[in-house]
């Protein structure tokens, strides 16, 4: 079946739905740097750099004329609000009418629409109700919920909301969890234990996997890609030199606290336990829990793309921010991939 991908980001959408057998025929991703990565790793997309405003969907269709799946996750800043005073033609919610008007144009079988959770809840659950209806307009039958990472063998407690519609009146349900766990011992504990400031982008592991994820993720992959440490300063080096395994902030003297916002901060991630979402500030300890369980720095490219369930064969490019941007935006690979598995199980019985 053919997918487009539409605010595509690096792609972790698509990976999972090209794990589960489909092919990405077109993604569209605004962000120049972003859409380069998700080029690197998809050759044979078609790949729209663009302002999905200006996109001419008419001349898309020709070029592309069978679309099977339609996925994305349109940024929806006016969902963030509450009252019914707000409604989807609010000026801030215009990408996400894009993703409409994509569906009208395409009328694939299967669409995949993912957001943040409260989108399912704010204002009484208006916003749920109002997209099930735009898309019930154009003659698809929705189902809708917010599905957990953790709950499918990820080591991240990441949540999303995700609507899946088919076209006619037969419901698809989303995917139920696959009662798979995984630790970050378990996700990143084969890879080199640099220090900070250590590492290159293209290098070589130094110890075998151990845990089936390790082994799932590693692939038959030799070299290991963006395994590279931030290089902290001093002062943060001392701070974390004082916070043993499994502990955080509470065994800092007083002097030493800040007033961050984020949860989290200064807390090292716990071997045998799983990390909260990772953001586009996993290399800061002040952003939250994103110190490494032993070392003293905060996780690398390599290992937060791990803690997102990419594989070790999926390279990230461009300057540090754009790839700490591509992993944390990211949806995880293999949440994806269960949700891509129901759509094709769903197929073979129409």
């Amino acid at each position: 079946m053919n997918v487009a991908d539409l605010f595509a980001g690096v792609g972790g959408l698509s990976q999972g739905f090209i794990k589960a057998g489909f092919t990405i025929s077109l993604a569209v991703e605004y962000d120049t740097s972003i859409a380069k990565a998700y080029k690197l790793n998809h050759q044979f997309t078609d790949v729209y750099n663009e302002d999905i405003c200006k996109l001419d969907f008419t001349e898309i269709h020709k070029r592309h004329p069978n679309i099977d799946v339609v996925i994305g996750g349109p940024p929806c800043q006016g969902f963030s609000q509450k009252g019914k005073r707000l409604k989807l033609d609010d000026p801030r919610n215009f990408l996400f009418q894009r993703f409409v008007d994509f569906v009208r144009e395409f009328k694939p079988q299967y669409f995949v629409l993912e957001n943040v959770p409260n989108i399912i809840t704010t204002a009484e659950g208006y916003f749920r109700k109002q997209i099930i209806l735009a898309f019930s307009d154009l003659g698809y039958t929705v189902s809708c919920g917010v599905l957990c990472a953790l709950d499918f063998g990820i080591p991240q407690d990441r949540r999303r909301a995700v609507f899946i519609g088919t076209l006619g009146d037969k419901t698809i349900e989303l995917p139920k969890p696959n009662g798979k766990k995984c630790t970050i011992a378990d996700a990143i504990y084969d890879l080199p234990f640099i220090k900070s400031g250590e590492g290159v982008e293209e290098t070589t592991y130094d110890k075998v996997p151990n845990s089936e994820y390790q082994r799932l993720l590693r692939g038959s992959e030799t070299i290991l890609h963006n395994h590279v440490a931030t290089n902290h300063s001093k002062a943060a080096l001392a701070k974390l030199a004082l916070i043993p395994k499994g502990k955080g902030k509470e065994v800092l003297p007083k002097e030493l606290l800040t007033k961050s916002i984020y949860s989290g901060t200064w807390c090292r991630l716990l071997e045998d336990g799983y990390a909260p979402t990772i953001t586009t500030r996993f290399d800061t300890p002040s952003s939250g829990r994103f110190t490494h369980p032993i070392l003293d720095r905060c996780l690398t490219i390599r290992e937060a793309a791990r803690i997102q369930s990419f594989p070790d064969s999926y390279v990230f490019c461009g300057n540090r921010t754009s790839q700490m941007k591509q992993v944390g935006n990211a949806v995880p690979p293999l949440l994806a991939y269960e949700i891509a598995k129901v759509i094709a199980k769903h197929n073979s019985t129409i």
